[in-house]
């Protein structure tokens, strides 16, 4: 349903384009369609997700969760479900589910904490120096430059975040960045993408 919906959308979007633009190139068409695809559907999903949230009584942290894990996503990337209905299960999960994992887990100032979270900084950093950039087949990271950019900066963001959880008073908050770390440090791994059925696009395209 979804899925049909999204697709009358993006036609009618097309054909208004060759409309007002009749020397549009079928490139630029299918870089606007596929943009405009990841937005609409990001809607719904993001939409189910605060819903979920509300009833589960999580929503103002699902929200800044979903805010402060998005910088060392956007990084680092990670895999995708290969449907709209699959992505509006998948997103709530993560973010709902490290939310309520936050809120049970690690709620004391220990040194089993510190351990927690330099074994998640080990584990994302290296998980980010094999992986990251993870792209998709749909969007692939082909140029070296920007792989090697994008690969730092998903160390990066991924360091900032550890480290600021370690300062921040309110338990619940820090735990969010630990297990969305951890989280989003998981769903770059080769397993995920073959759970997920899904291929690297680099990978991909240097076949080729």
């Amino acid at each position: 349903m979804i899925e049909k919906v999204l697709d009358s959308i993006c036609e009618k979007v097309n054909i208004k384009l060759k409309e007002e633009i009749p020397d549009i190139t079928s490139d630029r068409i299918e870089v606007i369609d596929y943009g405009l695809r990841m937005i609409i559907g990001e809607i719904p999903k993001l939409i189910i997700m605060f819903c979920i949230a509300y009833l589960l009584g999580v929503l103002p942290l699902a929200i800044l969760s979903y805010i402060i894990l998005s910088p060392y996503g956007m990084f680092a990337g990670g895999a995708h479900a290969n449907s709209h209905i699959g992505c509006i299960i998948t997103t709530p999960a993560v973010y709902c589910g490290g939310v309520i994992l936050s809120q049970n887990l690690l709620q004391v100032i220990s040194l089993e904490r510190y351990l927690t979270i330099f074994a998640v900084w080990i584990f994302g950093s290296i998980m980010c120096l094999i992986y990251a950039p993870a792209d998709t087949e749909n969007v692939p990271i082909l140029r070296k430059k920007e792989r090697r950019f994008k690969k730092i900066m998903a160390c990066i963001t991924l360091t900032i975040s550890l480290v600021v959880s370690i300062f921040l008073n309110n338990i619940v908050i820090s735990n969010i960045l630990i297990f969305g770390c951890l989280i989003r440090s998981i769903m770059i791994t080769r397993p995920i993408y073959i759970l997920f059925n899904n291929k690297y696009g680099h990978e991909v395209y240097s076949e080729n």
